[in-house]
Order: structure tokens, then C-alpha cells, then sequence
């Protein structure tokens, strides 16, 4: 009996993925069609699925979607600003007609935004942005669609927003959650580096293989001498290390407080004290803005809503002008209605 209820339930996964796949219905209609049907096969009685898989089943991710309805509005608020925009041309205007300084730093810039972006808006906002502008230096199509690619997947392992799924799922806490996904962070950096040196080449750039492995087996070197002396010191010589180098990440966290209350410092009194500015310009402080819930969260452990609603006072205040409060109060509202297919998933 247990063998042909394991059967049934493989069977209606790979039945409701290849429907899916076929495009024969979303996977908004799938899923329920899924949890009502695996808990059947299971010997589960109709008025319990409906009861608990379904009932109770829906708020089971509440902190997650929650946490997502909050990221959403703070990526909406980003592109109606402004902010995620100019924040993509300056990276490019700073990189020159340099290819592949062009391509690493839309990939570290993008990246750097789809740590707090998300939504097929921010997707599309994004790519009109950053295709046109790699394609117009001669990039192919491959090497761009891929660096795109690579960056807006290097940022969700550092989304905090995605973070909350693996702590209502899986149970994990975020000191879990943190080293896994810094190793998994620089592992994806290195490859996505790799990718686009080796399709610039493809696309006919000159690129100076050697100069570039040499600056890397460099750093790869130093990273083995330097594990190699710890697994050689004592236990008290380790201890010692370890002892300096929290201390170290004290300061670190303690300087990068301060720089954070500098800034919105800095915002008040530049927006509300001294309004001299002219022209239309994004005020400079407001581009740290995609960060700072990832730096409240890693480094001050703050809880994943309060880092948004952080990002959010911040973001409006940094970009404050007359009107913006309407601007503000729309990016809450669209904000929820962006995310709403991911929450409906969810339930």
C-alpha cells in the first residue's frame, strides 16, 4: 500500500510540473491541486485538508511573506526615485570604454540592487537600463544576457528578503543562514567573473588572460597561506588571533554604525535645513539605500522587517523633495500589489 501511495504521489508531481511546463495551467492553480491531492493519496479525510493543509496551511509562511511585501515596497520606492537607475548609469560611466571593467562593475551593481530589489518590475527596470548600455560597447547578447543573469542571482543569496523562507521553512536562524551564504556569495563572484572574461574573449575583446590570472592566483595564494599558518599555530596563538580579530569586527560594526547615523544626519540637515540645492540630482547618501537592511541585519542583527522599514524612512528621506510624500505613499501600495503573485504562492 505504501509503495502504490509513493507511486501516486510522484505521479501527480510529475504531472502537474509537465502541465506546467506545457503552459497548460499556472502554477497558481498546481499547487493547490497539489496539496489537496498528496494529503489524500496520503489517508488524509477531506475535512482535515480543507481544516489544516489548507486553513492553517496558508499562514504558515506568514513572517516570509511579510518580510517580502516589505522588501517590495522599498524596491518599488528605489525605481520611482530614481535611485536604482542613476545608480546603474554612474557604475557605467565610471568604468570608461573598458569592456570588461564595464561588464564587472554591472555585475557587482546589479547584484548590489537585487540584494533589496525584486519583482518582475525591478527585473524589466533593471534590463532596459543595463542591456542597452552593454550592448552599445560591443558586448554580445550571451555575455550580457549571462552577466544579468549572474548578478540578479548573486543578489538573492544576499536578499535578506529571501533569507525569511529559510527561517520559516527550514527552522534556520540567520547566524545559519550568514556564512553559508557569504561562501556561496564569493563562489558565485569567482565564477561569474570567470564567465564574462571568457565570453569577452569570445566576443572578440582583447583580454589580458595572464594579467588576470596572475591578480587572481595571487589572492588565492595569500588565502592558502594564510589558512594553512592557522591550522599550523597553537591552540593558545589561535585563540589569541581569534580574540583580535573580534575585536576587529567590533570596531568594523561600531565605524560602519556611526558612517549609517552620519548619513541620515547628513540627509536631515541637507534636506530640510539647507534647501539650496539646485537641479533634479539624487542626493549622493540615498545610493546607500539598496544596503543598509542587509548591514542592519548582518552586522546589528536587526529583525527583517524593521531593516525595510529602516531602508524605507531612510530612501524617502534621502530623496525627499516637495510631493515625494504622495510618491511614498503610492511605492506602499504598489509596492504590496507587485509582490502579491509571490505571496499568493506562499498561501
Amino acid at each position: 500500500m505504501e509503495t502504490v501511495q509513493v507511486l501516486l504521489f510522484i505521479l501527480v508531481f510529475l504531472v502537474m510540473v509537465a502541465l506546467m511546463f506545457s503552459r497548460k495551467i499556472p502554477a497558481l492553480i498546481a499547487l493547490p491541486i497539489m496539496a489537496f491531492l498528496i494529503p489524500l493519496i496520503g489517508g488524509v479525510p477531506v475535512d482535515d485538508i480543507v481544516q489544516y493543509v489548507i486553513g492553517h496551511g496558508a499562514i504558515k509562511l506568514h513572517r516570509a511573506y511579510t518580510v517580502a511585501i516589505f522588501g517590495s515596497m522599498l524596491s518599488v520606492l528605489l525605481q520611482k526615485t530614481g535611485v536604482a537607475e542613476n545608480f546603474i548609469k554612474i557604475g557605467a560611466e565610471l568604468a570608461g570604454d573598458n569592456p570588461w571593467m564595464i561588464a564587472a562593475l554591472m555585475l557587482i551593481m546589479i547584484a548590489a540592487l537585487f540584494t533589496t530589489l525584486g519583482g518582475l518590475g525591478a527585473v524589466i527596470m533593471v534590463g532596459t537600463i543595463i542591456l542597452p548600455i552593454m550592448s552599445s560597447i560591443g558586448i554580445g547578447p550571451l555575455t550580457t544576457v549571462g552577466v544579468f543573469l549572474f548578478g540578479f542571482s548573486i543578489g538573492g543569496i544576499l536578499n535578506v528578503g529571501n533569507w525569511a523562507v529559510y527561517v520559516d521553512v527550514l527552522g534556520m536562524s540567520v547566524s545559519q543562514i550568514r556564512p553559508f551564504a557569504l561562501i556561496m556569495f564569493g563562489i558565485a563572484i569567482l565564477v561569474a567573473l570567470t564567465y564574462l572574461t571568457i565570453q569577452l574573449y569570445r566576443d572578440g575583446h582583447q583580454i589580458d588572460f595572464f594579467k588576470i590570472g596572475r591578480r587572481v592566483a595571487i589572492i588565492l595564494i595569500i588565502i592558502a597561506l594564510i589558512g594553512f599558518l592557522v591550522t599550523r599555530l597553537s591552540s593558545q596563538i589561535r585563540s589569541q588571533l581569534s580574540y583580535i580579530l573580534s575585536q576587529t569586527g567590533h570596531v568594523i560594526k561600531y565605524l560602519i554604525g556611526a558612517g549609517i547615523i552620519f548619513l541620515v544626519l547628513l540627509t536631515l540637515y541637507k534636506k530640510f535645513f539647507n534647501r539650496d540645492e539646485k537641479g533634479d540630482g539624487i542626493f549622493w547618501p540615498a545610493y546607500f539605500t539598496p544596503i543598509l537592511p542587509l548591514l542592519l541585519i548582518l552586522l546589528f542583527n536587526m529583525r527583517f522587517i524593521s531593516a525595510f522599514v529602516c531602508g524605507l524612512i531612510f530612501g524617502f528621506l534621502s530623496t525627499y523633495k516637495k510631493g515625494r510624500l504622495n510618491m511614498f505613499i503610492q511605492s506602499i501600495f504598489k509596492g504590496g500589489g507587485v509582490v502579491m503573485p509571490a505571496v499568493v504562492m506562499f498561501f
